[in-house]
């Protein structure tokens, strides 16, 4: 690391170095030679950065980037949306998780936190075809976690510590945490597992990374910092930090001790009271949509909000209604699937596998008599066993998908209504999931990558995964 143009001891020289590149590519801002690069793969803008800008090879030391700094670098993409917004492409992958070692470290002194509590963030917007020398450099600094989230970040780190202790570490989910995650890293090759204490059972190697909500959040901190460099930034995160998200102070307490402190006085009290006591207006009270606006009057934001705690660690809200016989009418229902894209992806990067690897919060409404009470709360994630059902469902629907093969029965009916049954995996195979329609009507349709077998139509009604309705009954109502 010779005639470096910044001062390898210093933070503030480093930082200060990395915005030069403010509204840059690194053709323009790197030696010609960059040209000659032979990066390639999903880290290669981040290897290029590290030897052409600053100045190093890159490594996979345990410990930071800029060790004398105490200084971490991570690039990362941001994409536009449809409608102007920018935000993150994807999670923060931060360090490799040694499960051999993780299960004797005390966190403050962890390769985790040593390595990572102050990061050098620098991100591009990707666009999709253009060469990665030719992509802007959109947003930079640095990124020291806030002590509203430090307590945070250290209990997903010890919930992921004591799993690994337990023996574990093969069933790890981003679902477990909430801003701090254990992603899986690597292929689906037998490289990619590695050993785990008191377990002979090897585990599929995982990285500690930040949500993408997480991420979105401190790109909205940094953007409001740096709206004065940014091209690209200066409009769309103002709004995004200004609209989406309303400040919620937690005082270093974990986000469950905060929730608890919103419901407990709220448990037991019945829709009506609750209607009264948020000031709720509402012209039907038969309403879908009721449940979910009360919710969010108990977590304090309004209708077209989120929590910024819940936006951060990506926690997906669900009410549920328990009927007085102790049943539950309605599957939990996820967004509509795109049959090409089942078609092209594989089950460990599928969108299906990603959203039950989140963490929900099930809100439960008990039917007494004719009304409705609030009756309790629930942080859940999906246990190991259940998301490997969910994977033979979602592999099911796949294999349909290929084959062309959806269609099993046609019935017409005396009026001439056609009544159509198909192969995806329904109610009764499963005890956890299933799909079935999930469009406006039968002619709410997405494209077939392979054309119908019998009909030979090139497109078929939307459909979605489902959480049986049994299963959110027994598994995540009465924790049998």
């Amino acid at each position: 690391m010779e005639n470096l143009k910044y001062d390898i001891k210093s933070a503030t020289s480093i930082i200060n170095y990395a915005k030069q590149l403010y509204n840059k590519t690194l053709r323009e801002a790197c030696e010609s030679e960059i040209n000659n690069h032979n990066y390639q793969g999903k880290g290669n803008f981040g290897q290029i950065v590290e030897k052409y800008y600053f100045g190093y090879e890159p490594n996979s030391i345990s410990e930071a980037d800029f060790p004398e700094a105490g200084l971490e670098l991570k690039t990362s993409p941001l994409i536009e949306l449809k409608n102007g917004q920018i935000q993150s492409k994807e999670r923060l992958v931060l360090n490799i998780i040694d499960y051999m070692s993780i299960h004797q470290e005390e966190f403050e002194e962890s390769s985790f936190w040593k390595k990572n509590k102050h990061l050098l963030l620098i991100f591009y917007l990707y666009q999709k075809g253009i060469n990665i020398l030719d992509l802007e450099i959109s947003l930079i600094d640095d990124w020291e976690f806030p002590n509203e989230d430090f307590e945070i970040i250290k209990n997903d780190w010890l919930l992921i510590q004591q799993k690994v202790r337990e023996g574990n570490a093969h069933e790890l989910s981003e679902g477990d945490t909430f801003y701090l995650g254990a992603s899986t890293k690597g292929s689906t090759a037998a490289k990619s597992f590695r050993n785990q204490p008191n377990n002979e059972l090897q585990a599929k190697q995982r990285a500690f990374s930040l949500k993408q909500g997480y991420v979105n959040y401190i790109i909205m901190q940094m953007a409001e910092r740096n709206k004065n460099h940014s091209n690209i930034l200066q409009e769309e995160f103002e709004k995004y930090g200004k609209k989406q998200i309303k400040p919620f102070k937690i005082k270093q307490n974990p986000i469950e001790k905060l929730i608890q402190s919103k419901f407990e006085g709220n448990i037991g009290k019945s829709i009506v009271e609750l209607l009264e006591k948020y000031n709720i207006k509402i012209k039907d009270i038969n309403a879908k949509h009721l449940y979910a606006l009360i919710v969010k009057a108990i977590l304090g934001v309004s209708s077209d909000e989120e929590l910024e705690q819940f936006k951060k660690a990506e926690i997906q809200v669900k009410t549920i209604r328990i009927k007085s016989t102790n049943v539950i009418e309605q599957s939990i229902s996820f967004p509509s699937f795109k049959f090409e894209k089942i078609y092209n992806e594989d089950w460990n990067n599928s969108e299906f596998k990603e959203r039950i690897e989140k963490k929900f919060l099930f809100v439960f409404f008990k039917q007494i008599g004719n009304e409705y009470f609030l009756e309790k709360y629930k942080f859940w994630n999906m246990p190991f066993n259940d998301r490997n059902e969910c994977r033979k469902v979602w592999l099911e629907t796949k294999k349909v998908i290929q084959t062309g093969k959806i269609i099993s029965e046609v019935k017409v009916q005396k009026n001439g209504k056609e009544i159509r049954k198909n192969n995806f995996p329904n109610i009764k195979d499963s005890d956890v999931a299933h799909v079935r329609p999930h469009g406006k009507n039968s002619f709410d349709t997405y494209p077939l990558p392979v054309a119908e077998f019998t009909t030979k139509e090139k497109e078929y009604t939307k459909q979605g995964f489902w959480l049986n309705h049994d299963y959110v009954l027994k598994k995540i109502y009465l924790d049998e």
